[in-house]
């Protein structure tokens, strides 16, 4: 039986990152995953994710975004395979800024006070200016913005599959189609990971299953971690496309009155595509095995007229395509990366809340560092899981 430094269980945005920086240090790596990723069955799809420096959900979590920009674009050179779009980013509240955003008001606030912490450009405008600028938004005289430069979109299914490469290239071993059944610590200290096709063993092992978590969670910590269903559609603009082109068409957040938001991208692939644009949702649960996958065509269009009519009137409410993703959250919407409690050697790794994507490239590579004894190229310890009493 081969004998690993680190098994990575689930291959999605964290786990592809984490055994792609592994398997470049030189370190033996194992990766599993039930499906074969990059895949559409858990939180890393949909053809973009929208990446930001000034994070409005707490500037912890800006060095990780700028962070993941430099190993993208380092990505991109390696592989020729273009991962980042900077197209600018929108973010658009009330002007008394009391909307919440994955849990907190204040996120234009809070989003200008990163922006000033760590140097990222930014720009304050009022509605007026906005639809000057970028007439495709609807803006009302009550709302106020922030236009971030630096900010854009990634392709999740790109990242991963690139990052899965070059780990495969470095040396490491990947084993699709194959669901994690449990683990154990042998009495040496090593651990044993059982799947539905063999067994394994590691010096450390790497939880970065998304929705799936709660399967390898002892029993009283897995309520921890809730997994939520959204929708996501991509609608038909008629008509000129131009002003929706990246070049025209930053990436929006767009915090609603109501503690409500949405957010969206430019026509990233043409007329033919549409523009994506989605809301979210946490009062309905579910589980990664249980969730209905289809979109109805009453969700569709409770979409688009409870939001996107109003905010993108040049928008129809023609479905180009819609597909479904899963959000797994703690209660207060914050990262979990941390050891189990007496198991040393086994990581919990982004449970990520709904705004994890632009944060995994640059947590796959402080985790290897973790793993390897390493001091971090940024410190991870800011999310520590609640279980931690110091």
């Amino acid at each position: 039986m081969v004998h690993y430094d680190v098994i990575v269980i689930g291959l999605g945005a964290a786990g592809a990152a984490t055994t792609y920086q592994l398997a470049k240090k030189g370190s033996r790596v194992l990766g599993i995953d039930r499906f074969d990723p990059p895949h559409a069955h858990g939180s890393t799809h949909g053809d973009t994710r929208i990446t930001r420096l000034a994070i409005g959900e707490g500037a912890q979590y800006s060095p990780l975004a700028i962070r993941s920009h430099e190993i993208w674009r380092d990505l991109e050179a390696q592989t020729g395979t273009r991962l980042l779009t900077q197209c600018g980013a929108l973010y658009i509240a009330p002007i008394n800024d009391d909307s919440a955003v994955h849990g907190r008001p204040g996120f234009l606030t809070r989003t200008q006070e990163s922006a000033e912490r760590y140097g990222v450009p930014y720009m304050l405008l009022d509605a007026e200016t906005v639809r000057a600028q970028f007439p495709v938004f609807n803006i009302r005289s009550t709302e106020r913005a922030i236009f971030e430069p630096s900010g854009g979109f990634v392709r999740p299914e790109a990242c991963v599959r690139q990052q899965l490469a070059l780990a495969e290239f470095f040396g490491a071993e990947i084993r699709r189609h194959e669901t994690f059944v449990r683990y154990e610590i042998e009495r040496g200290g090593a651990v044993k990971v059982t799947t539905n096709v063999g067994t394994y063993t590691a010096r450390r092992l790497v939880l970065s299953m998304g929705a799936w978590i709660g399967d390898a969670m002892p029993i009283a910590l897995a309520p921890l971690f809730t997994v939520v269903r959204q929708v996501l559609c991509w609608f038909d603009v008629p008509g000129d496309i131009a002003a929706f082109d990246p070049e025209r068409c930053p990436v929006h957040i767009w915090a609603l009155e109501g503690n409500h938001d949405i957010y969206g991208f430019p026509a990233v692939d043409g007329a033919r595509g549409g523009v994506k644009i989605a809301d979210e949702q946490f009062a309905e649960t579910t589980t990664a095995d249980t969730v209905r996958r289809e979109v109805t065509e009453a969700e569709t269009t409770a979409l688009y007229e409870n939001y996107v009519s109003r905010c993108f009137p040049n928008v129809s409410a023609t479905v180009v395509r819609s597909t479904t993703c899963l959000y797994t959250v703690t209660s207060n919407f914050d990262f979990i990366i941390d050891t189990l409690p007496g198991e040393d050697q086994v990581l919990v790794v982004s449970p990520c809340s709904g705004h994890g994507f632009k944060h995994s490239a640059a947590i796959g590579e402080s985790v290897a560092s973790l793993l390897r004894d390493e001091v971090p190229h940024v410190s991870l310890g800011a999310f520590r899981g609640p279980w931690r009493s110091e």
